[in-house]
């Protein structure tokens, strides 16, 4: 009997441990010097344009003629681009427009995906099945932009900075992310606080959302890119010029459809570059994002699995 028990427990391969998947096996020095390889020059992928924009807009109108377009080594750095862009007054307001409407936009998303995928994570509240059934349809099937803009413009939100954050204000897919970082909460913590006499809106404060603070950050970022990138929604609603949010200021002036006057004039009379001026547009559209995604980026891995794959 120990013969065959020694011969089932020590006989080749019957109880060996499973082989591991290949990407978690140790790497050589080969695959790391490739891994490094490919890393360097993904990396180098995505800096050299930025390079080039960044430079492009720092040169002057002669740098740029010699380098026939855009430039790649910087020489006779000079801002005159971004000072025309800010001294005329309208990319200034604009500017300020997209910022209000970002914070704004970004606190009202947050605050209905947040009550709406708390509610949600609470599998015996009133609806629940019904609402989310709804909430998922809606992420397969649209009513189209005609009703839409019929719908904005009966409830008299043209021309209102309104129209700007009400019809993008939610995202099921952030909600769905949020419902399933809720459900993977311990529901003995929530159990507690009920015992203790803490009523919904009490739980979610101090207890739900300190837990949760990866991916309302991940998803606070979302919502405020979006809302800093949108044009659509303001050529669309808006008519007057000097309600336009930054994004559509600056694509009129990449598209060089209308300028301020004064940095109309110094294109004119060669003292300052068209590429550079567009160039410098792009840098200001990207700088808000690029400053504050590394302040969200360690959220990324642990707000963004955690929450798709819970629930």
């Amino acid at each position: 009997m120990t013969a065959v028990i020694d011969k089932t427990v020590r006989g080749p391969g019957r109880w060996a441990a499973p082989p591991r998947p290949g990407w978690e096996e140790e790497s050589s020095r080969a695959g790391l010097a490739g891994k490094g390889v490919a890393l360097t020059l993904a990396c180098l992928g995505i800096l050299f344009p930025l390079w080039i924009v960044v430079v492009t807009s720092l040169s002057s109108r002669k740098t740029i003629d010699e380098a026939g377009g855009l430039v790649m080594v910087p020489r006779d750095i000079t801002f005159i681009a971004y000072k025309e862009l800010l001294s005329g007054g309208q990319v200034t307001r604009a500017a300020v427009i997209s910022v209000l409407v970002t914070l704004v936009g970004t606190l009202f998303s947050m605050a209905v995906s947040v009550l709406c995928a708390y509610g949600l994570s609470r599998t015996g509240s009133l609806g629940h099945r019904w609402i989310l059934l709804t909430l998922l349809a809606t992420m397969f099937f649209s009513a189209g932009l005609i009703p839409t803009y019929l719908l904005v413009q009966t409830l008299g939100l043209t021309d209102s900075y309104l129209a700007l954050i009400l019809p993008s204000a939610v995202s099921v897919f952030n909600i769905l992310v949020l419902r399933g970082f809720f459900m993977g909460i311990s529901q003995e913590l929530i159990d507690s606080a009920r015992i203790d006499g803490a009523g919904d809106l009490r739980i979610l404060w101090q207890i739900v959302m300190p837990l949760s603070r990866a991916v309302i950050a991940v998803i606070t970022l979302f919502y405020a890119v979006g809302y800093w990138s949108a044009w659509f929604n303001a050529s669309l609603y808006l008519n007057d010029q000097d309600m336009m949010p930054l994004q559509n200021v600056m694509i009129q002036l990449v598209q060089k459809q209308e300028a301020p006057v004064g940095l109309g004039q110094a294109i004119k009379t060669g003292q300052l570059s068209g590429l550079a001026v567009q160039m410098a547009v792009m840098v200001m559209a990207l700088l808000p994002v690029a400053v504050l995604s590394p302040f969200v980026q360690k959220h990324f891995k642990k707000g963004m699995l955690t929450g798709a794959v819970k629930g």
